[in-house]
């Protein structure tokens, strides 16, 4: 079987146009940490480095013995959020007010055994980590707004502002105020002006 490649088999999903689209995201499975804080901080930067590390575990368990039923190679999903906010009464942004989901989505054949498995070898492997803050979930974003992000994270208010205008103009409205990014650049390596961020929010039909 061919590598599995989510830039050409999920491309709508993950590479979506510059400017605001309405569309539909079927359910995925994750592996996800929940967390509170700025993420310039050092814990949100430990949380990533546990959804990559048991990532990475199953994606490469095919050079063990103890290979996951119908395993097949694939590229590692990119890392994602779903962000709101601790106390909804502040008027100003603050990033230390944040508290999010960060996820990285999982092949078809990663069951919840497959990940309990790969947890109990992660943590005793990766002893610097706090493993057990991982879950296994399952998240439908169904109807949603997204456009890709170009540039800073600080610059993402305007491209909200577009789909916040775009949905309203065709009959829909935000659903809540949480949304998810997905992050396609690594920050350590790309330009800020040329980082690629997905924006999305789920919507409703207005009646």
């Amino acid at each position: 079987m061919k590598k599995y490649e989510y830039r050409i088999e999920d491309k709508a999903d993950y590479f979506p146009p510059t400017h605001p689209t309405v569309t539909q995201i079927r359910e995925h499975n994750y592996i996800c940490v929940k967390g509170e804080g700025n993420p310039n901080g050092e814990a949100f930067g430990l949380d990533v480095e546990i959804l990559y590390a048991l990532s990475y575990a199953i994606k490469m368990s095919y050079k063990g013995s103890d290979i996951p039923l119908g395993y097949y190679d694939y590229t590692v999903f990119p890392l994602e959020g779903i962000w709101d906010v601790i106390d909804k009464t502040l008027v100003n942004f603050r990033k230390d007010n944040l508290k999010y989901t960060i996820m990285i989505r999982q092949p078809e054949f990663v069951t919840v055994e497959v990940f309990e498995k790969f947890k109990k070898l992660t943590k005793s492997k990766k002893v610097n980590l706090d493993i057990e803050k991982a879950t296994f979930e399952t998240f439908e974003d169904g109807w949603c707004c997204q456009k890709m992000h170009i540039g800073s994270f600080d610059d993402e208010p305007a491209s909200f502002a577009q789909m916040e205008t775009h949905v309203r103009e065709n009959g829909f409205v935000r659903a809540d105020k949480t949304h998810r990014e997905i992050y396609l650049s690594d920050p350590r390596k790309t330009d800020v002006s040329k980082m690629k961020t997905v924006l999305r929010f789920r919507v409703a039909k207005l009646d």
